[in-house]
């Protein structure tokens, strides 16, 4: 993978990063499935690319949890 459109460097390595190395940046779990069959890469990308980090969302809905008790 080269670098350019939308892609990110590897910090330490002259390449571009994986799909797999942004999706753990974005906290998907490490065996995480995009899709229920083989899905193509560039939809994958755009999974990972789009997506609200998971562990921001869990937090997002914490937070929300927390304020919907304390008005309650």
């Amino acid at each position: 993978t080269t670098l350019g459109t939308g892609r990110y460097g590897h910090p330490t390595q002259n390449r571009a990063i994986s799909l797999r190395e942004a999706a753990l940046i974005q906290s998907f779990p490490k065996g995480y499935k995009f899709g229920h069959d083989r899905i193509s890469l560039r939809l994958a990308a755009r999974h990972i690319g789009n997506a609200v980090p998971v562990l921001l969302g869990r937090a997002i809905g914490r937070s929300i949890k927390q304020h919907l008790a304390e008005i309650a």
